[in-house]
Order: C-alpha cells, then structure tokens, then sequence
C-alpha cells in the first residue's frame, strides 16, 4: 500500500455531466527581501518554478499573474507600497467567483507579538496583511511558506479562505523547505491521488508535508517545520493527518480552470478515505520518533496502527463495491 494509494482525501469526482469552464484566476506572489546571495538564488528558483507551473501546467493567464521581488523595478518591487498596490490593484479585478492565490516566500519573523514577513524596506505585519485582504472578493488561497509562519492562520481565516502556512508554531524560526515541496505538489501526477486529472489545495497540501516530513527523516533529523491548513474560518486549522474539520473546502479547491457540473462526493467514502490517511501520516510520525522510543512502545504502536489501517482499508472496499 503506497501513500499515494491511501491518502486520498480530495472529493472524487465522477464525469457525469459535461465540464464548463468558470470563474477567473488571480495571482500574487511575493518574493521578500532575500538577506544573502544564496537565499536570492534560492528564492528565484522557487519563484520561477511557481511562475512556470502557474503559467504552463495550470494555464493562468500571464496577465493575471503578478510577482513582486527583491531587485525588482518600481512595478514590481517587494516592498510594502508594492504590496499595497498590488492588492489594491486585484481588488478592482477580482469578481465574486473569482479565485486569488496569495503566495509568499522568503524570511518570516515573530517578536513575542507579531509576526512579520520581511520585505524590501518596512515589514508588513499579520495585521497589516489582514486588514489589505479584508475587503477583497472572491475566494481566497493564502500560502505562507516561510519560518515562523503560524500567527498568519489565525490573522487571516476567513470565510471562504484557505489559509496554509509553513508552521505550526511562531517559534519555528528556521528557513523552511516546504515551498519546494508545495510548488511541486501543485503539478505533479503523484500528487493527483484520486486520479481525476488534477491536484487539489488540500491534496498539494497532503503531499507537500509528507515530501517535508521525509525530507527530515531522510537526514536523521526531527522535522522543525510542520504545516498548517485552515479552511473553516476559525483559524485553528490541522496538520496533514491531524485531528480537525479542516480541508472539505480545500479538497474541491483548484488552480486549474473550475469544473462545474460534477457529481456530488460520497461523504461517508472521503470519511473513511480520511481516516486511513491520518493512519498513514501517524505511521510516518511513529518512524521518525521510533529513536526517542523503547523498542516495546514502538513496536506496541506500530502494531496498533498496523491493525487499525487494515481495518479502515477493509471498510473502505466494502464501501467502494456498493
């Protein structure tokens, strides 16, 4: 059984009706002020892959893409007015149906109060950040993905918001690896579990934290990021397997153009789909944490899981035959 076998939690969708096409996508992608010459490096490459797959996979139009950076021109600068602008700009674009994707990359930072994202010049806070994204229509796709990132959950939850950060913590203050997980996520066929053609939010989310997870575990390191979804409003949100009513919004989210006119999910399959999911991230865990354990506490859990993944698996073929 592989985890792309068994972490599906996206909506299944059945081709019973033709799709049509609805709803514009927007794009803005910050790009902070880089610190060093190896993180300007680091974060061009990001910026370029996000850009490519946005543009070339997903088919958003160029036009309503828009990136601001460190060393970019008057237009495209990554300072705050920059950011002001920006926004200003989507709100006068953006229609009730419309979909804005906020993507953020480069250093994060929190002083026991606030967290900020470093810009080019003077930070924008969480607050700040929020009271720019209050008055903006449409549905909302907030991405986070730097150190510290946490305090922006709960800063900007919203309605019809899905908020995603790198963190689940301010005090993870250490630069993150998880955009290079996300960004390849969004367009990678591994990541498209339930094998419908395209990757939701909530399953790019899925596979971006169980890369991250294994990115540490590879190095015999205790992972120091883990990341957050929040698509409820309440700004609590849950870690990929965690416990919580976050990601029914983020499953039937999607970059790529809507399709509409798509049977309704069978609710009590994506339960059980759901289950078997968090047991699949809870055994990945238990391998990482298997050196802080006794030899009989792991194999104890170990075994615990193994049987109740088994049975979820079980529930999951009688469902799928009726």
């Amino acid at each position: 059984m592989t985890w792309r076998a068994t972490l599906l939690l996206g909506a299944l969708a059945l081709s019973g009706a033709a799709p049509a096409v609805a709803a514009e996508r927007y794009v803005l992608i910050v790009s902070g002020a880089n610190g060093d010459a190896s993180y300007a490096d680091q974060y061009g490459r990001w910026r370029q892959s996000l850009v490519t797959a946005l543009r070339e996979q997903l088919k958003i139009d160029d036009r309503h893409i828009e990136t601001l950076f460190d060393g970019g021109d008057a237009d495209h600068a990554a300072t705050a007015a920059g950011v002001r602008r920006a926004i200003d700009s989507l709100r006068s674009k953006l229609g009730a149906d419309d979909l804005l994707l906020i993507f953020l990359i480069g250093h994060g930072t929190f002083d026991g109060l606030e967290a900020k994202f470093n810009l080019v010049g003077p930070d924008l806070s969480g607050a700040e950040w929020a009271a720019l994204m209050k008055p903006l229509p449409g549905r909302l796709v907030v991405v986070d993905s730097t150190a510290a990132s946490f305090p922006y959950l709960e800063r900007l939850a919203g309605p019809r918001r899905i908020v995603i950060t790198a963190t689940d913590s301010p005090a993870q203050r250490f630069d993150t690896v998880f955009p290079e997980y996300f960004i390849k996520a969004l367009t990678d066929p591994h990541a498209d579990i339930d094998k419908n053609g395209r990757v939701s939010i909530w399953e790019a989310f899925l596979a971006s934290s169980l890369g991250v997870r294994r990115y540490y575990e590879q190095r015999g390191q205790l992972a120091t990021e883990r990341a957050l979804l929040d698509d409820t409003g309440d700004g609590i949100g849950r870690e990929a397997g965690g416990e919580g009513d976050d990601g029914s919004v983020a499953s039937r989210s999607y970059l790529d153009a809507d399709i509409v006119g798509a049977a309704p999910t069978d609710e009590e399959l994506l339960a059980l789909l759901q289950k078997r999911a968090t047991l699949e991230l809870d055994v990945e865990d238990l391998k990482q944490r298997r050196l802080l354990m006794t030899p009989e506490d792991y194999q104890k859990e170990f075994e615990r899981l193994m049987i109740e993944l088994a049975r979820a698996s079980r529930d999951i073929r009688r469902k799928q035959k009726t």
